[in-house]
């Protein structure tokens, strides 16, 4: 895997930078584990826009991930790395010796013709699928499930992988991506490996309309909107917010403000809140 730059041949390609798509060994799909699946385009069941800035884009066909990995103690083989337009990470086309097909996201180094599985008492192996109570300390995890069975719901992007800090009673603490220290339920399942295609972090779109292809629709923003649409606007010129801080369209406080509940039950599993300045001011993600 790596990124693939341009020459200024036009405006779109001054800018432009993708990853070159060498891992991916098939283009099309595997038929029997793609669905249609409707686009709401920001909007809800009455129609009305409750997510602006969405709609358009290309067509795409939803894959059906196996975040579940509940085939244990069954071994399969990876047949195909595939390439996902909902997901920055690519899928793993996995071919069980029982005939079954199904799609998992690919960590990093699984390549074509290797064997996966998952169960209580799999080997320590890359794309091995376990509870989180037999992984080894320190050890590199993604597609972690939040709740026992219902299926992986955290360290599922391209590059992000969570570490294994320790180990007490019913629980595992879990570094996550975001620093945030969590304890997991140790019967939770979790994938050895890092999520592979790091490399998207220095990819560049190049142009406006690439962001269109993706379903995103142009921001505008408040400050050069009028008074009649936006907090913000209005005034002479570059004028400033005339607030004590940023609102929303609606005025209510954002950029900043904390959205999560004073008094949520899942806090008392958090025993290191994640970093307060943002990764870009400390010199990256691995800073």
């Amino acid at each position: 895997m790596a990124i693939r730059t341009f020459r200024p041949y036009t405006p779109g390609t001054r800018q432009r930078v993708v990853t070159d798509f060498s891992e991916i060994t098939e283009r099309k799909p595997e038929k029997s584990l793609v669905v249609a699946k409707h686009r709401l385009k920001g909007r809800n069941n009455r129609g009305v826009i409750t997510c602006r800035h969405r709609g358009g884009g290309h067509k795409r066909l939803y894959r059906l991930v196996d975040f579940k990995r509940d085939k244990r103690n069954i071994k399969a083989k990876v047949a195909a790395i595939h390439y996902d337009p909902h997901r920055n990470a690519r899928l793993a086309l996995l071919f069980y010796t029982d005939g079954e097909k199904r799609y998992i996201i690919a960590p990093l180094g699984l390549e074509v013709g290797h064997f996966v599985i998952a169960g209580d008492a799999v080997p320590i192996e890359t794309g091995n699928s376990m509870p989180l109570s037999v992984i080894p300390l320190g050890s590199s995890v993604h597609c972690v499930e939040l709740y026992a069975g219902r299926g992986a719901q955290m360290v599922r992007s391209a590059g992000a992988s969570a570490q294994v800090m320790a180990k007490e009673g019913d629980y595992v603490a879990l570094k996550l991506p975001s620093t945030e220290v969590r304890l997991v339920r140790k019967e939770c399942y979790a994938t050895l490996g890092e999520v592979g295609n790091a490399e998207i972090r220095n990819t560049s779109l190049g142009k406006a309309g690439r962001t269109r292809w993706l379903g995103r629709r142009p921001q505008v923003r408040g400050s050069v909107m009028n008074p009649c649409d936006h907090p913000h606007g209005g005034g002479e010129g570059k004028a400033p917010i005339g607030r004590a801080g940023p609102v929303t369209p609606w005025g209510k406080p954002t950029l900043g403000l904390k959205t999560r509940k004073k008094n949520k039950t899942s806090n008392k599993l958090v025993l290191r809140k994640r970093r307060k300045v943002s990764k870009r001011s400390r010199g990256g993600r691995d800073a």
